[in-house]
């Protein structure tokens, strides 16, 4: 007997009454959020494969595609830890954050011993092949783990959040100088000066921590000597070897509005981390000022629904959590394509979920799962007249 289809079947890969964990999960997530990452994550690996023979050849690796298979490997990877992450409640936010952050601080305190320097910092570990850079798993547990301390200090129960905050910040930039890691120094350091102007402290504290954060950023640039010639390449380039970020410029001018077309890029060869740092340039050579616009748009999407969505939520700890990651992850994007553009010194700052790196891959992958589980649709999580507690509100 055959089975007519029913025309008024729900089309969705989970029906609405089903109670499974992960049938909660897709009703309760954003799922334009979750589509918009997926497709930042496909384009990276787009990008993996247009950069990876070039890479490889500068390396001397045989397998041209040695990057893009491992960039497919760590992108798999990142969903998963992306999905599951998300599906936590917020307990299980905070007690992940505590693990993961205690985790990356106990490594980060190891890695003067253990180790392996590269260009001038210790940064990672290496093993099987693989290098593991715990403060890209630090930074947004920090971010919940301040946001948590905010919280509990605005509710006046005794509870010296503020003083824990400062204390959590002031031992994970300490570690990450000791690297040293000017660049995540001042990723983490936007993001607590975020969280805590959120917090609703008076102004007078945030301009002194912001007086206090320029002072130190200024500082580096005579305490750390790679910091000091980074800055002055910038603003002296006649004086200092720029190949990279000229070979980048040239390439992102040579794709035109349209591109040369998929594996057509020629400049690429010429920058030396074109997987990387500079894997923007080389999508920009393949594929135009078009790519720089999507990718562009498809950040600013995430970074301002996200921001959109934290600020209607009820709970301050979900709300200053939330909105941290997002300017995390915005500020991060923002970094890199403004060293792409040569608007800005050099970092050795990956381009969220589009660089190659299996550690931020994965760290990104961990990222936009706590923010996406913060921003999930419980009850109460939302204020009643923002709508967003009715069923299908993420349609």
């Amino acid at each position: 007997m055959t089975t007519v289809p029913n025309p008024h079947s729900n089309a969705h890969a989970f029906a609405r009454s089903d109670r499974t964990p992960l049938g909660v999960w897709w009703w309760t997530v954003d799922r334009w959020m979750l589509g918009v990452v997926t497709i930042l994550i496909a384009i990276g690996v787009v990008i993996a494969f247009a950069a990876s023979p070039a890479a490889a050849a500068r390396m001397n690796i045989g397998d041209p595609f040695h990057f893009a298979v491992r960039q497919c490997v760590f992108a798999v990877a990142a969903m998963a830890v992306l999905v599951s992450i998300s599906m936590l409640d917020v307990k299980g936010v905070r007690r992940a954050a505590f693990v993961i952050w205690l985790a990356a601080i106990a490594v980060m305190i190891a890695l003067p011993f253990i180790g392996h320097n590269a260009k001038g910092a210790t940064r990672w570990i290496e093993f099987g092949g693989f290098t593991f850079q715990p403060s890209e798993y630090m930074k947004p547990a920090l971010v919940i783990l301040v946001a948590w301390m905010f919280a509990e200090g605005q509710k006046g129960q005794g509870v010296p959040g503020v003083s824990i905050a400062f204390g959590l910040f002031a031992v994970s930039v300490a570690l990450l100088l000791i690297q040293p890691d000017v660049g995540q120094t001042v990723l983490i350091t936007v993001a607590f000066g975020a969280a805590f102007w959120m917090a609703g402290v008076p102004m007078s504290w945030v301009m002194l921590l912001g007086a206090t954060a320029v002072a130190g950023l200024s500082s580096t640039y005579f305490l750390f000597p790679h910091v000091q010639s980074r800055v002055d390449r910038f603003f002296s380039p006649e004086k200092a070897d720029t190949h990279q970020v000229d070979a980048a410029a040239i390439a992102q001018a040579a794709g035109g509005v349209f591109g040369r077309g998929p594996g057509e890029g020629v400049m690429k060869r010429k920058v030396p981390d074109l997987h990387t740092d500079f894997a923007y340039s080389v999508g920009a050579e393949e594929f135009g000022l078009v790519f720089q616009l999507l990718l562009v748009s498809l950040f600013a999407f995430v970074v301002v629904r996200g921001l959109m969505r934290a600020m209607k939520l009820s709970d301050p700890f979900e709300q200053i959590a939330a909105a941290g990651l997002f300017v995390l992850v915005g500020q991060q994007a923002i970094i890199n394509v403004a060293v792409n553009l040569n608007m800005m010194p050099t970092k050795g700052m990956t381009l969220p979920f589009i660089s190659y790196g299996g550690s931020s891959m994965l760290a990104m992958g961990l990222t936009m799962g706590l923010a996406l589980a913060l921003t999930r649709r419980r009850p109460g999580a939302y204020a009643p007249n923002e709508g967003l507690a009715k069923a299908g509100a993420y349609s």
